[in-house]
Order: structure tokens, then sequence, then C-alpha cells
């Protein structure tokens, strides 16, 4: 279909209560099973990558594979670089084919946050076509190998939240509202709903403007997802459990076929266990045949 922002699908999400799912991927079998998930299912689809994988594979590598799957594909894609705190980063994966940018100055001050998310803001808007995405409080948990500290992460405050919007021009806006990265220590973690619901009503409560982002979506309950959703959450934001699949799914071919050396059918075990978690996240968020 095309190649987007996510500004350009998740005002659509947000308007219709659904979501789309972010998916990071490490490698290039990920990235394709994620596109053939969503295309099956005719879902929007957004491709994240975390800094250390990008920096591995290249951002002009994994922006041409993008462009080359989302060239021919039937829905909207959009190349997302996740949790990156280098502005310098940001503006390299900008100018290689992301489509979406976060800078994630959120562990700054805030003016701090705002001079540095204006700056990408700025930068990627100049370039055009490419939307980005801003962090506000910090969210608890291993993202990218960088940890976050339960006692450091720090709430989203909705008053602040309007003026971190308004002042850096940033295009999608991820609260803090306790969501975690990586695996949840119980089933269920304490979220705060009523902050979400204040921070949507405030920023896109005549129109949207901003669609929110829902960071640490594996583990959580599916009702749980969905009240997120349904409170205004429109891009949601899966890691662990697609790195959970891939590995699984690694080993358990190598112990039922330790005489075989065929890495081929290891990938294609992978790229079957990846297609069924997203099969699982695009009926929790309700995007299937929203494309």
């Amino acid at each position: 279909m095309s190649l987007v922002n996510a500004k350009e699908m998740l005002v659509k999400a947000t308007e219709e209560k659904y979501a789309v799912g972010a998916f990071n991927i490490t490698n290039l079998i990920q990235m394709e099973a994620v596109v053939e998930a969503a295309v099956n299912k005719k879902a929007p689809l957004i491709i994240q990558t975390s800094v250390t994988p990008s920096k591995f594979l290249g951002p002009r590598v994994l922006a041409i594979v993008y462009k080359t799957l989302a060239e021919s594909a039937p829905i909207p894609i959009c190349l997302h670089l996740d949790h990156c705190t280098d502005v310098e980063y940001c503006k390299e994966c900008a100018d290689a084919g992301y489509t979406n940018i976060m800078i994630d100055a959120s562990k700054q001050a805030f003016q701090e946050n705002i001079k540095q998310t204006k700056e990408v803001c700025d930068y990627c808007h100049s370039i055009g076509g490419i939307s980005v995405e801003g962090e506000l409080g910090t969210v608890s948990g291993i993202e990218d190998q960088v940890k976050v500290a339960e006692d450091e992460a720090a709430l989203c405050d909705p008053e602040q939240a309007l003026k971190f919007v308004d002042q850096t021009g940033i295009d999608i806006f991820a609260p803090a509202i306790g969501t975690a990265h990586g695996v949840y220590k119980t089933k269920n973690p304490k979220l705060d709903f009523d902050r979400l619901k204040e921070i949507s009503d405030l920023i896109n409560g005549d129109e949207i403007k901003v669609p929110l982002v829902i960071h640490g979506g594996t583990g959580l309950q599916p009702d749980v997802s969905k009240k997120l959703v349904s409170l205004g959450g429109s891009k949601f934001n899966v890691s662990t459990d697609l790195k959970h699949a891939l590995i699984d799914a690694t080993h358990d071919y190598i112990s039922s076929h330790r005489d075989e050396y065929n890495p081929g059918k290891i990938d294609i075990a992978v790229r079957d266990a990846i297609i069924n978690r997203v099969y699982y996240w695009i009926n929790i968020l309700g995007c299937e045949g929203k494309a």
C-alpha cells in the first residue's frame, strides 16, 4: 500500500478505538514474519527496532528491507526507532529512511527533555514524512539492555504532559502510567488508568491531535490491554514477547532435531512462532481488517 509514518495510522486508530501493534524486531526473519502476519490479518503495522539491533544490522539496511516489504504489501507499514536517547542517532535513522523516530529524553530534567525532543522534531519535520514520538515519565524494566529500576520510574504528570506536547511539537506521545518493559512480576500490575484517561482528555479531548503510546505490552492480561486501548492508547508496543518466541522456537526446534544442520528450517520455525504471537496481539488490539 504505502510507506507511512506513525501519526498517519494512529489518528484513525484513536478515533475508532483500536490500537496498532508496534512490534520490536531483532532480525530480518522477524521483520518478514510481522509483515506476513499483518498482511494476512489486513492490519496496519508498526515495525520497531531498538537502538542496539538498529546499529548491529545498520539503519540503511533495515530501511531498505522495510521499504521493499512495505511497497509490495497491501497494508500501511511504518518503521520506528524505539527508545533512542541520542539526538544524533535519531537524525541518522531519519536520514536512512525510518518513518517514525522516538527520542527518549525522559530521564532528563523536564526542560532538557523538551529541548532534545524539539530538536529531533524540528529535524524530522524538515525532512518531511517522518513523525516523532516523545516520552514523559519513565517506564520501569529493561529496554535495549537499559535498566530502569522501579523506584526510579516516575509517572507522567498530566499538566506537564500538555506543556510537553505543545512545546516540543511531537506527533505521538508516550506517557508513563505504570507499565513496564520486560516481564511483569505480578499477574495484575498496578496501572494508573485514571491518569491515562486524564492525559487523553487533556490532549485529545476536543480533537485527535497527538495519539498516545502504551509501552510494556508483554505480559498484560487481555482485558487490561483492551482497557488501555479504550482509554486512548493507539500504539501498543510489544518487544519481549517476540524475543521469547524467537528463542523458544529456536531451542525447541534444535532440541527435537539435534541431528539436523539446516538453518532454513530453524528460520521457518521462528517465523511461524512470531506470526502466531502477532496474530494474538492483533486480535487483542482490535486492528484486524483496519488496514
